[in-house]
This record gives structure tokens, sequence and C-alpha cells, in this order.
């Protein structure tokens, strides 16, 4: 792992490799993800940084690829959050943000929230405390949140 230049090693995150196991059981907690098919990976095609709390209970996907949603996305995007444990999401999500720039300096992060598939009155809280904003819906009903340097 050192060998990779956005490695932050005082970061509450450790990358793995897309379809490592535990990394996985996470993500099948998700609500993006589809119960019903078999996958060895689930990031899906293009860059990609896959990131795991040391006691793996918190997920974290980065992917850089591009994006047909309507309205068009550009940038990198968080296309997996899961926090399961004690630590502060909008803590984790800082930090996730410290590897994003490190690997794709100045580029605008972006992520979707469902407001109908998220607990709580404000879909996507965690991501605003961590400084981000809502910046549109897509024309499915998904909330854009984003990031800029």
């Amino acid at each position: 792992m050192s060998a990779q230049p956005w490695l932050i090693s005082s970061a509450p995150w450790v990358q793995v490799r897309d379809g490592n196991p535990t990394a996985m059981n996470l993500f099948l907690r998700h609500y993006t993800a589809r119960k019903h098919r078999k996958r060895y990976q689930f990031v899906g095609p293009g860059e990609k940084m896959v990131l795991l709390t040391p006691d793996a209970r918190g997920l974290f996907v980065w992917r850089k690829f591009i994006d047909d949603a309507v309205p068009k996305q550009t940038g990198v995007n968080c296309a997996v959050f899961r926090n399961e444990g004690d630590s502060q999401s909008s803590g984790l999500i800082r930090s996730a943000v410290d590897f994003a720039w490190a690997r794709w300096p100045g580029e605008r992060l972006y992520t979707y929230v469902d407001p109908n598939r998220v607990k709580g009155p404000n879909p996507g809280y965690c991501f605003i405390a961590a400084g981000w904003r809502v910046c549109g819906k897509t024309l499915g009903g998904l909330r854009i949140l984003e990031l800029t340097t």
C-alpha cells in the first residue's frame, strides 16, 4: 500500500481492493446494493478507491468515471458511504476527501443521496456537516451534493 501516493497514513481509513470480502459485506448492507446478484467486485468501471475503517465498520468508495446521470455530473463520485461504527460520519467524510484530493487534485467531488431510502429528515446531512452543499436533483429525484476546492 505504501507505493500509492494518495495513501494518507494518519487517516481513519485503510485502502483495500474492490472485491475485498470485508468491504463487500458492508456494501451489501448499503441501500444501493443489488443483493440478488453474484459478484466479486462491487464498484464498477473507471478509476476507483475503496476505503475501509480499521474496525471494518465504515466503507467509503470514490469512483471517477463517465457519469451519464441527468443532469450530467463531472468529477469524482462518492459511490458508497456507510458508517456502522461510533465514528462521526462527517469526520469520516472529511478524511475520505483528503484521500480523493491527494489522488485527484482539485477535482470536484459529488455524490447522490436517495431521499426515499435514507433515514432521517435531512438526507445527506452528514455530507453537509462535512462542508458539502446541495447543488441539485437528478431527473429521478436523487439529491446531488458537491464539494469543490
